[in-house]
């Protein structure tokens, strides 16, 4: 329990002693849960050998995951479940759902059998993100920034994980499978146990399914999620096919390079977090886009350079790409009616997944077809429409302080 002034406030140094042990905990969970998310991405080289899977097919499998969370996301936002129902149930009911969907992958033998199982993990994630940024949030106002930048630190190093187990796990692709099972579902039992509400909780909602209307005609509301539409348009990209290119160029410890060039957004998610709190958040998130753009426009360039730079390249590039995404996501808790931010969070993480699922598919055809890069060349285009929103919002929010 938090323990109360006469006047019925909170402690103010308790809470935030709570606060970050609260975040403590459900980073851990968010990194645990979400580990199946890129398990095929991890293990696309064994699966186009055992399973004959062609580059198309190879994309559809990672694709399967981005569609079935957006499919999931979908259905809470209608249903605003996560404004409805108690984010740590939500959480414990997600995390064990996508661990048993993702281990039936190790019973699969082709790209038909897999595909199902890769749509119904992504479905139950959208259980599990959307409402543990929700909960973060009612921890945090002051510093939301960097409070929520851990969270999607978190992510970033938990979607991370299967190329790690991949680097340590031999040969046996079911063993990544099987590992990053495990995970989830630990992630899952932790979310029902730690995950609860701060001192600071959203107003509660009743059913509504026009708020997704609502909160798409707030024009400021707006340009946030075109800007994290220009963010996922680059990211999920980037994190399926960085180990592919690096297994060009480094080709036997491509795994553990991709978890390292990845892992360290978790870095970068916190750095982003603390300058969108010390700048502005449209500020820190257009220069994290200016940065990640300008290393998707060279990285595929350098395929036949030094290794080394090709690494050092490829980690700075991990760290930027994710290190707005916790600004959208707190732009959205600020924003959005106080009733229905989680379905406006889960509302935002759809339509970018969605998004995200169309460069998924595009860069293995046009690498194929033109090289690397410019494959990667076309994820810029992402970063320069979330600079635009940015700008736009920044200045939009700037004169309606001065008319106050």
């Amino acid at each position: 329990m938090t323990p109360f002034t006469r006047n019925g406030t909170a402690s103010l140094p308790t809470v935030a002693t709570d606060a970050w042990r609260a975040l403590l905990r459900l980073a851990l969970v968010v990194l645990l849960a979400m580990a199946p998310w890129f398990t095929t991405a991890a293990i696309v080289g064994p699966l186009r050998v055992a399973w004959r899977l062609s580059p198309a097919d190879a994309a559809w499998l990672t694709i399967a995951a981005q569609i079935g969370f957006v499919a999931g996301a979908l259905v809470s936002a209608l249903l605003n479940l996560a404004d409805l129902v108690r984010p740590r149930y939500l959480m414990l009911a997600g995390g064990l759902a996508a661990a048993a969907a993702n281990i039936a992958l190790a019973e699969c033998h082709s790209f038909g059998g897999a595909w199902p199982w890769r749509f119904a993990t992504g479905a139950c994630l959208a259980l599990v993100y959307p409402p543990a940024l929700k909960l973060m949030a009612t921890w945090f106002r002051a510093r939301r920034g960097a409070a929520l930048g851990m969270m999607v630190g978190a992510l970033t190093v938990g979607a991370a994980l299967p190329h790690l187990v991949n680097a340590l796990g031999g040969a046996d692709w079911r063993q990544v499978v099987v590992w990053t099972s495990a995970i989830t579902a630990l992630g899952g039992i932790l979310g029902g146990l730690l995950g609860q509400e701060g001192p600071f909780p959203f107003a509660r909602a009743r059913f509504n399914p026009g708020e997704i209307a609502t909160a798409l005609a707030d024009r400021k509301l707006r340009l946030a999620m075109i800007g994290y539409l220009g963010h996922m348009w680059e990211m999920i990209a980037m994190w399926s096919w960085l180990s592919p290119f690096l297994a060009t160029v480094l080709v036997r410890r491509a795994p553990l390079a991709a978890f390292a060039a990845i892992g360290v957004g978790g870095v970068g998610c916190w750095v982003g977090g603390m300058l969108s709190d010390s700048w502005s958040r449209e500020r820190a998130a257009a220069t994290c886009l200016a940065i990640s753009g300008a290393c998707a426009l060279s990285l595929g360039w350098l395929q036949h350079r030094s290794p080394l730079v090709v690494l050092i390249l490829a980690s700075v590039w991990g760290f930027f790409v994710v290190a707005d995404s916790a600004q959208f996501s707190v732009l959205v808790t600020e924003l959005a009616d106080p009733r229905y931010v989680g379905t406006a969070l889960t509302l935002q993480l759809g339509g970018g997944f969605t998004l995200a699922a169309v460069t998924v598919w595009l860069i293995p055809f046009i690498s194929t077809h033109w090289g690397w890069g410019w494959a990667f060349s076309v994820l810029a285009l992402g970063p320069l429409i979330g600079i635009t929103a940015m700008r736009i919002l920044e200045r939009s929010r700037a004169s309606a302080f001065l008319r106050r």
